[in-house]
């Protein structure tokens, strides 16, 4: 019997911890002491319906105490519901009032402006021309030198451009009369020439203080250096390059306190400074001349050799022309310093030659003077030659870095592309300036060597001619006394 408790005992036990004793209230867990009760040993029936009615009991109670917060939830959560659909209607409420009063509010609007449209009539017209001509002016003040001298001018016009354009108010007879004298006072200004204070940024970076001088409409110059100005940050700057030559005439003004002073004024730009500009981004010779390259100072080499030349020689054949001249004048008395001296000497110490023999001896002396005369005349010729192919060199040359340039950088700035070819016509230029010069100087240089010449040649031709007169009564003589 007692074999048969202790089984039954252990069938329900596992029984219990298989269906329901995983079911106990956690509460005991956290209890600070467990319950010895679950702990001991069961040894009897009694003990063990005792322990599930414990544990049944236990359950029920944490059963019930969860069912009254879970109900306790739920009603408070349909009070919040309440609440919101209390407040959601309220809304709409409120909503469909606010609809209605923005619809009234869109029609009195409406009324009110066909009641302003109507009232308006034509100066409806007369203010839809203040805003055009309010907007042109601003664009023009904007632009104009006159703002270095007094900046913010375009404020005021700028508010009433936008509350007209917003259709916010109607322009005021004090909006109209500043825009009025806003005018009046750019055309005053355009012809005036004032003088004021403001900061000045030097080409070095430095900003100083500096008296500006403006020109109207046309020009800003300092300390004898025109000035750029830049409207949108209200920065006045010299020029990086001054224009060339200009620069002395605005120091002048500068300095003047009456009378009239000469100075270049520049209407081109909007602002000023667009031919200024273009002068001063104009190369000057020195700068053209670099832009050749080592080609052009070959080329400008060459030209300096041939200058050199052509002066030496024209000097030498002067001084040489006017011993030639000197003989001439002193007839049979020779001088061995000249080359008509030097070839009558030959023909005086071979008098007594016939009339050929005599022709070729004076045609060898005038021979051996001629290298003297002609010396650095082939030079000449060939630098004239040879400058203009060091040109055509020069450039084709220039035109392939270009070209190269073209491929790396494309074709999209027309700039780039007329500076380089500028750049590589450069030398074509200098090769046609040393040329030119140097076929003038050789022309000029060979005409004194050729009248040397002629003079040389016309007298041994003379000097030829007198033997054969001399000759000719003998040659009768002979021919007379001559055997029949």
């Amino acid at each position: 019997m007692n074999a048969l408790s202790r089984a039954c005992c252990a069938g329900l036990t596992a029984l219990l911890l298989i269906s329901g004793f995983s079911v106990l209230p956690a509460a005991a867990d956290e209890q600070a002491k467990p319950d010895q009760s679950a702990s001991r040993d069961v040894k009897s029936l009694d003990e063990l319906l005792q322990l599930i009615k414990t544990a049944k009991v236990r359950e029920s109670k944490e059963h019930r105490q969860r069912e009254r917060a879970f109900k306790a939830d739920k009603q408070r959560q349909a009070q919040l519901l309440q609440q919101a659909q209390q407040k959601k209607d309220e809304e709409e409420v409120r909503s469909t009032r606010l609809e209605s009063t923005f619809a009234d509010n869109e029609r009195e609007l409406e009324a009110l402006q066909e009641q302003m449209e109507s009232r308006l009539g034509t100066l409806k017209e007369l203010f839809g021309h203040i805003t055009a001509t309010a907007g042109d002016t601003v664009t023009r003040l904007d632009k104009s030198l006159v703002s270095a001298q007094y900046p913010g001018r375009t404020v005021a016009l700028n508010e009433l451009i936008e509350k007209m354009s917003s259709n916010s108010r109607l322009p005021s007879l004090e909006d109209i009369e500043n825009l009025a004298y806003e005018m009046s006072r750019e055309m005053v200004e355009s012809g005036r020439i004032s003088r004021f204070r403001k900061p000045v940024l030097s080409a070095d970076g430095a900003q100083s203080e500096q008296e500006i001088i403006r020109i109207g409409t046309f020009n800003l110059m300092s300390n004898g250096r025109y000035l750029s100005y830049n409207p949108d940050n209200d920065i006045l700057a010299e020029l990086a390059r001054q224009p060339r030559g200009l620069s002395r005439g605005a120091s002048a003004l500068q300095a003047a306190t009456s009378g009239f002073t000469p100075v270049a004024v520049d209407p081109s730009g909007p602002v000023g400074g667009g031919l200024l500009r273009a002068l001063a981004d104009k190369p000057g010779l020195d700068e053209k001349w670099q832009q050749g390259g080592l080609v052009g100072y070959v080329i400008t080499g060459l030209g300096a050799i041939a200058l050199v030349l052509a002066l030496w020689r024209a000097v030498v054949l002067r001084g040489v022309f006017a011993g030639v001249r000197r003989q001439l004048k002193q007839g049979a008395e020779y001088s061995l310093d000249n080359p008509l001296g030097r070839v009558l000497s030959v023909a005086d110490a071979h008098a007594g030659l016939d009339p050929e023999s005599m022709e070729l001896k004076l045609h060898e002396a005038i021979l051996k003077e001629r290298p003297s005369i002609e010396v650095a005349l082939n030079l000449l010729k060939i630098i004239a030659m040879i400058a203009p192919l060091m040109g055509l060199l020069g450039t084709v040359t220039g035109m392939i870095v270009v070209f190269q340039q073209i491929t790396i950088f494309g074709a999209g700035d027309p700039k780039l592309m007329a500076g380089g070819i500028s750049q590589a016509l450069v030398t074509t230029v200098l090769g046609l300036l040393v040329a030119i010069p140097t076929l003038l100087l050789h022309t000029w240089v060979n005409g004194y060597a050729r009248r040397i010449l002629h003079v040389l040649e016309e007298q041994s031709a003379g000097i030829v001619a007198l033997k054969a007169e001399a000759r000719l009564p003998e040659v009768a003589s002979s021919k007379n006394s001559a055997p029949a």
